[in-house]
């Protein structure tokens, strides 16, 4: 038999992933400013790159939050 869906915690770990996803930009950034010049461009622009599929990653994970919040306010 299945287990019921429990989606009470949902939004803590969806939190907890944006604030991961969070930090690692901002390492991701402050390691191109202390080393980007020494870098080949290649490998800035996949770090670069990679920062963006982070912040596309965090606007879907906010979207996940409203569509939790939304079915939490229904129960």
């Amino acid at each position: 038999m299945a287990k019921p869906d429990n989606r009470s915690d949902n939004v803590e770990h969806l939190q907890k992933a944006i604030n991961h996803t969070m930090q690692n930009m901002r390492e991701a950034s402050d390691f191109l400013k202390a080393h980007g010049d020494e870098m080949n461009a290649g490998d800035v622009a996949d770090i670069r790159a990679k920062n963006e599929r982070r912040e596309e990653a965090i606007e879907g994970f906010r979207e996940e939050i409203q569509d939790e919040a939304k079915h939490q306010h229904r129960m």
